[in-house]
C-alpha cells in the first residue's frame, strides 16, 4: 500500500497535471461523492425503521459506515489538518471536533431538536469554505485578523453533530434502548473518523515527502473551498424546492 501511494505521488510529480486537468478531476468525482453522500441503503434503513430495543453492534456499524460515506465531515477534517504536522496538534484539533458533534448528536437526537436538515447541511458546507479560506491565509490578507481555529473547529463540530442528529431523527427510533443505541452509533461514527483520519494522513505523510505538497497546498484549499461551495449551493437548492 505504501508503495503504491509513493508510486502515485512520484507519477503526480513528474507528470506535472494541469490546473485545469486536476480542477475537471476533482469537480467530477465531488459531483458523484455529493450525490452518494450521507445515503442510506434499503437495508439500513428497514433496520432503522423496524428496530426496537438495544441493538449495540448494528448502531456501532451504522454509525462508521456512516462517518466513512459522509464526505462532508471528511472534507472539513481534511482541512483541519492539513498544515498540522505534530500528531499532538492533529489529536488536539480532531479531540476539538469530536467533541462538539458527539455532544450535539446525542443530545440533539435523544432530546428531539428538529434542525432542517437542508440547512444544518449547508452550513456543514460553509465550514468546509470557512477552514480552506483559513488554510490560504484569507483572514489575515483581508481583515488582518487570524481567528482563533480551535474554537472554529469545536463550533463547527457542534454542527456536524446536529447534521448527524437530523440523519437518525428521519427514521423516528424507538425509545426503547434509545439512549444505548446512540452512544453505539455515536462510538461507531468515532471509529469510522479514526480510519477514515488514519488513511488521510498516511497519504499526506508521504505528499508531505515532496515538494509539491507546499506548491500545490494553494490549489488544494482552493479546491476544497470549491467543494464546500457546490455543497452549499446543493443543500440550499433542496431547501427551497422542499420549502
Amino acid at each position: 500500500m505504501y508503495a503504491g501511494i509513493k508510486w502515485i505521488i512520484r507519477s503526480m510529480n513528474k507528470l506535472r497535471i494541469s490546473l485545469v486537468s486536476l480542477v475537471l478531476i476533482f469537480l467530477g468525482l465531488l459531483i458523484s461523492l455529493t450525490a452518494m453522500a450521507h445515503g442510506v441503503d434499503s437495508a439500513t434503513k428497514n433496520f432503522l425503521l423496524n428496530n426496537s430495543g438495544m441493538a449495540i453492534m448494528p448502531f456501532i456499524y451504522i454509525g462508521a459506515k456512516h462517518m466513512i460515506t459522509g464526505y462532508d465531515h471528511l472534507l472539513f477534517l481534511v482541512g483541519v489538518v492539513f498544515f498540522l504536522f505534530k500528531t499532538k496538534d492533529v489529536l488536539i484539533y480532531v479531540s476539538l471536533f469530536t467533541l462538539g458533534h458527539s455532544a450535539t448528536l446525542l443530545f440533539g437526537a435523544f432530546y428531539d431538536i428538529q434542525v432542517n436538515p437542508f440547512l444544518i447541511d449547508a452550513i456543514i458546507g460553509f465550514s468546509i469554505i470557512y477552514k480552506g479560506f483559513d488554510n490560504l491565509g484569507g483572514f489575515k490578507k483581508l481583515v488582518g485578523v487570524q481567528p482563533n481555529t480551535k474554537i472554529a473547529v469545536l463550533i463547527f463540530g457542534l454542527f456536524h453533530g446536529f447534521g448527524l442528529a437530523t440523519k437518525l431523527q428521519e427514521f423516528e427510533l424507538n425509545s426503547d434502548g434509545l439512549l444505548t443505541n446512540l452512544l453505539a452509533f455515536n462510538l461507531g461514527v468515532e471509529l469510522g473518523q479514526i480510519m477514515a483520519l488514519g488513511l488521510v494522513l498516511i497519504v499526506l505523510s508521504f505528499w508531505r515527502r515532496y515538494d509539491s505538497y507546499l506548491k500545490f497546498s494553494g490549489l488544494t484549499n482552493t479546491l476544497l473551498m470549491t467543494a464546500g461551495m457546490m455543497l452549499v449551493m446543493y443543500q440550499l437548492t433542496g431547501y427551497f424546492l422542499n420549502s
